[in-house]
């Protein structure tokens, strides 16, 4: 049984008491950011359903698109393909347009239509690379890493299912969720899934449950090494379990600090940290269950001023579909607004903060033409 569908009559019993004991401090200090909204609720509990249903409903529609196994797989890596090459054409066509136009070599009028034709077709064609091509890539990625698969082919012997290999894989996979985690930070496309969880503009149990959709168009450290190194599926079940449950419960304002405890492990003082959009606060803390990774690797931050929750760019809407597909939308967008290639994969793999700056110099740049 999974452990985190099995503990569903926790999530809304520790949610009731939660918003109670919030509803009183509220009456006492004021309001927070803490604080139930019920519409803010109502999104968190439906993208934690669409988490739930999405490996169900995803992995088989995407099957027989899968390079290598699926029946169109090979149409799907043709369709990339063809185009990369349209828009690479396209690119080299708008640019000698343009050239021309400048030298004045034909009339500005014929050679501008050109140009922008052929930016139209690179822009429709960009995007069609970018979305064949990330799905190929990523489906391709996750047939090739599945658990049963690398247990099939392990390099280490059966590590058995005692308590002490139990702890070790949970230990594995908490410094494999660091790095996936971290990734998802520095990287546009991961954050593009990854958004959902920080859409939030408050911070209580029920941002635990604003889980993303979109994890099976991701390119992720497989946690399936694990089965490699000998830790048997079902361990590596348990250890996802109780990873994620130990994710749910430092998700609140309720508890401030924890002495001693805060040195090891991830707590809610240091996960308030991570959904901060403040400046200091900003792709910090990626632990689950140990803080330990962030203080090795650079990434600790201490709670010390007041946290501001959210993005940097608020949303501002309670639909699951927008918050779902926001980012994505908005990259496919800088994509199709690109004139080279470097300029578009930078916007997909690049980290957000480039991309917003980008944007930024953009609107500059646009605002500066048309005065």
């Amino acid at each position: 049984m999974d452990l985190t569908v099995a503990a569903t009559p926790a999530y809304f019993g520790t949610m009731a008491l939660e918003a109670e004991l919030l509803r009183r401090r509220a009456e006492q200090h004021g309001p927070s950011a803490a604080d139930y909204e019920r519409r803010d609720t109502i999104a968190s509990l439906a993208m934690g359903v669409g988490s739930l249903l999405a490996p169900l409903v995803l992995p088989k529609l995407l099957k027989p698109i899968t390079p290598g196994k699926g029946k169109y797989g090979k149409a799907l890596v043709a369709t990339a393909l063809g185009a990369v090459a349209v828009t690479t054409i396209a690119d080299l066509v708008a640019r000698r347009e343009e050239a021309k136009t400048e030298s004045g070599a034909e009339s500005r009028a014929q050679g501008r239509r050109r140009a922008r034709l052929a930016r139209q077709v690179a822009s429709a064609a960009g995007v069609a690379s970018v979305v064949a091509g990330g799905v190929a890539i990523t489906t391709t990625l996750a047939s090739r890493t599945t658990t049963d698969r690398m247990w099939n082919h392990r390099i280490m012997p059966d590590l058995g299912t005692g308590p002490i290999a139990l702890a070790a894989a949970v230990l594995g996979w908490d410094f494999i969720y660091y790095w996936n985690h971290r990734f998802m930070h520095t990287s546009r496309y991961m954050w593009a899934i990854h958004v959902v969880h920080h859409s939030s503009e408050r911070y209580n149990l029920s941002t635990a449950l604003r889980q993303p959709v979109a994890d099976a168009v991701g390119t992720f450290v497989p946690y399936s090494l694990l089965a490699l190194l000998g830790f048997h599926p079902q361990l590596i079940a348990s250890a996802r379990g109780i990873n994620l449950l130990y994710q749910y419960w430092f998700h609140t304002d309720m508890i401030r600090t924890l002495g001693p405890f805060e040195e090891v492990f991830n707590t809610p003082s240091h996960h308030r940290v991570h959904h901060g959009s403040n400046p200091q606060y900003l792709d910090r803390n990626h632990g689950s269950i140990l803080i330990v990774w962030d203080r090795l690797f650079g990434t600790f931050e201490r709670e010390d001023e007041p946290v501001v929750y959210g993005l940097t760019k608020n949303i501002k809407t309670f639909d699951p579909a927008r918050i779902a597909t926001h980012e994505h939308a908005d990259m496919l967008r800088d994509v199709a607004r690109s004139s080279t290639w470097r300029e578009r994969l930078s916007y997909v793999v690049r980290g957000p903060g480039w991309a917003y700056r980008r944007q930024a110099e953009r609107a500059a740049l646009e605002s500066a033409v048309a005065a």
